[in-house]
């Protein structure tokens, strides 16, 4: 990593540290102890089993998309890119920031850089579709459970429709792109000249000669999704739907791990909504707001005294746990590109 990207990585981690701490002061309390003498280690432990799995069924995810155009690619290393992008995603707003770790290491593989950009695509979108119909699933078949906790905090509604416009908006914009690449190509060059304008971009010639090449190579990269790669498409969509699906479910096991009911469907619903609030680029790595989202939703349905101790573990596994295997996982990348080097130079 980059010494700023170091910078980004210790500021995220302190702003998730300071306000983990702010909500276990204001949560902890002497009932607190009597709750944790309740705890079963087997959940806790089974929690972070499902959360590896989960990286796993992502990890399959892009080998199976990868090879539905026609490139072998191993799972290993399908599943060290994702903890590599998990790295990168905890130091950039959102956690939606990994994207060019997976492209380089698709490339790394053997996928061209277009082909490569094509399956990351493909996938923030079924991340999108999965994500846009749960939460439709949500409000017509989860309506009670829906307006008991949303109607506790201001503007999460709000919130949930103005993201089902945007990834409706987004999903049409892709598909128009597929089969208007040129309009696509005027749009980002008058973007790129736009911010020019305001900002005096440097090498902006050698910019608008990479967005010709780029979108041709993810113009037909997608060509062959829709193609010759439609396994791809269904294996993704099954893979996305078994990712969010045991993602969701951790906070489940944790409850049960603490004492407490499961909470499926609440925290179901829950879960949704602060997936989607962690696409929109506010904070590094999501830090604060998922700390704060969750310990305010929770918190309408699991006591004050176990709901900061609950949030803490499960930013232990899905943050905390994944910024460990993504240096871990990094160490492994860096020593390939060591002794590749040190191969050319012989």
């Amino acid at each position: 990593m980059k010494k700023s990207q170091w910078k980004w990585l210790l500021v995220s981690i302190s702003f998730s540290a300071l306000v983990m701490a702010g909500v276990l002061y204001f949560t902890v309390d002497e009932m607190t102890v009597e709750y944790l003498s309740r705890v079963n280690p087997l959940y806790l432990a089974l929690a972070v089993l499902l959360h590896i799995v989960s990286l796993g069924f992502w990890a399959f995810r892009i080998q199976k998309m990868s090879g539905s155009l026609g490139y072998r690619v191993r799972f290993s290393h399908c599943l060290n890119l994702v903890l590599a992008n998990m790295l990168v995603a905890a130091v950039t707003p959102s956690q939606a920031g990994g994207e060019p770790v997976r492209v380089h290491e698709l490339y790394r593989a053997g996928v061209p850089v277009g082909d490569a950009t094509a399956v990351v695509v493909m996938e923030r979108i079924l991340d999108g579709i999965v994500l846009g119909a749960s939460g439709a699933f949500a409000i017509l078949f989860l309506g009670n459970y829906w307006n008991s906790l949303t109607s506790g905090i201001s503007g999460v509604s709000l919130v949930m429709y103005a993201a089902w416009i945007s990834v409706t908006l987004f999903v049409l914009v892709f598909i128009y792109s597929v089969k208007n690449p040129d309009h696509l190509k005027r749009a980002l060059k008058w973007i790129s000249r736009w911010i020019d304008r305001r900002w005096h971009l440097k090498r902006l010639e050698n910019l608008l000669d990479a967005i010709d090449r780029e979108v041709d190579n993810f113009n037909t990269g997608l060509v062959k999704f829709v193609n010759h790669g439609k396994s791809g498409l269904v294996w993704g969509f099954l893979f996305t739907a078994l990712f969010w699906l045991s993602e969701f479910a951790i906070a489940s096991l944790l409850l049960v791990g603490l004492g407490q009911p499961p909470y499926f469907i609440e925290s179901f619903v829950v879960q949704l909504i602060i997936a989607i609030i962690m696409m929109i680029p506010l904070t590094p790595g999501g830090s604060g707001v998922a700390e704060l989202g969750a310990t305010s939703l929770y918190s309408l349905f699991v006591p004050s005294s176990i709901v900061g101790v609950f949030v803490l573990l499960w930013r232990l596994i899905l943050y905390y746990l994944n910024i460990l295997l993504g240096l871990l996982s990094s160490l492994v990348i860096v020593r390939r590109e060591f002794l590749a080097r040190a191969r050319k130079q012989r």
